[in-house]
C-alpha cells in the first residue's frame, strides 16, 4: 500500500492519503486500532455517521485503520472560517451524542449501557456534504450517556474559560446551545465528576490545560443553576 500525502496530525495519529477514496490514520504510539475499527462498525450498522472502514486492508500493522476518505472541514474549521454559528455547533454535537446514545453496547450486559465516545468536540466532527460525521474514536468505551455528554462539555467549557483563548464567548455560546439541546441527557452529577476525572487524566492534556478543568466544571455547573 502506498501512502500519500499527510492530511493532518492530532495528538495520537497522523492522518494520510492512500487515494481519492480512503485515507490512513497511523498511530504514533503502539495503539491496536483493531478495537476501533470495531466501534466504528459496530454503530455503523446501527446507521451514525461515521467513516466506513476497511479492515484487512493495507500493511497489517495493528497502528493502522483504513478509513473512507471524508470531503469537509471540521466542525472546528467551519466555526473558525465563519461558516457555522456556535449555537448551531453546539445543537449538531448534543444530537450526535443524543443518537448515537441510541446503541446499545456490544460487550456489557446492562442495558442502561451505551457505547460511548468520549471525545466529540468540534475537531472530531466532519462536516461532509451528506451531513455531520464523528472521527477519532480511539477513546470510545461503554457506560451510562451521562458521561459522555458531561465530556463534551468539559472539553467546550475548557476552551470557554480560558482567558487566553481567542474563541472564549463563541466557546461559551456552543457550550450553552449544547447543554439546552441536551436537556435531562446531561448527567450534572456524577456523570460530570467522572467526566472531570478521566478529562484531567488525559496524558495528551498539558498541565495548563489540566488546570482549567475545576474551572470548567464550575462553568458548566453556573449554567445548570441558571
Amino acid at each position: 500500500m502506498e501512502i500519500g500525502e499527510l492530511l493532518g496530525s492530532g495528538r495520537s495519529a497522523h492522518v494520510y492519503a492512500i487515494d481519492g477514496d480512503r485515507v490512513l490514520r497511523r498511530y504514533r504510539e503502539s495503539v491496536d486500532a483493531r478495537r476501533e475499527a470495531a466501534v466504528m462498525a459496530h454503530v455503523a450498522r446501527h446507521g451514525f455517521p461515521v467513516p466506513d472502514v476497511y479492515p484487512g486492508v493495507g500493511e497489517g500493522r495493528a497502528t493502522d485503520l483504513v478509513m473512507r476518505r471524508l470531503s469537509g472541514p471540521t466542525m472546528l474549521r467551519a466555526l473558525i472560517d465563519g461558516k457555522i454559528a456556535p449555537e448551531e455547533a453546539g445543537r449538531v454535537t448534543a444530537r450526535l451524542l443524543r443518537q448515537l446514545h441510541t446503541i446499545p453496547a456490544q460487550v456489557s450486559g446492562d442495558p442502561r449501557d451505551r457505547v460511548l465516545h468520549m471525545d466529540l468536540h468540534p475537531d472530531n466532527v466532519m462536516l461532509t456534504p451528506g451531513g455531520p460525521f464523528v472521527i477519532d474514536w480511539c477513546n470510545s468505551r461503554e457506560g451510562r450517556p451521562g458521561v459522555d455528554c458531561a465530556m463534551s462539555a468539559v472539553i467546550i467549557a475548557q476552551v470557554a474559560v480560558d482567558e487566553d483563548s481567542e474563541f472564549v464567548v463563541p466557546a461559551r455560546e456552543m457550550l450553552v446551545a449544547l447543554l439546552g439541546e441536551l436537556g435531562g441527557a446531561m448527567d450534572y452529577g456524577d456523570g460530570l465528576e467522572q467526566a472531570k476525572v478521566r478529562r484531567a487524566a488525559d496524558r495528551s492534556l498539558s498541565a495548563r490545560e489540566v488546570g482549567l478543568i475545576d474551572a470548567a466544571r464550575s462553568l458548566i455547573k453556573e449554567l445548570q443553576a441558571g
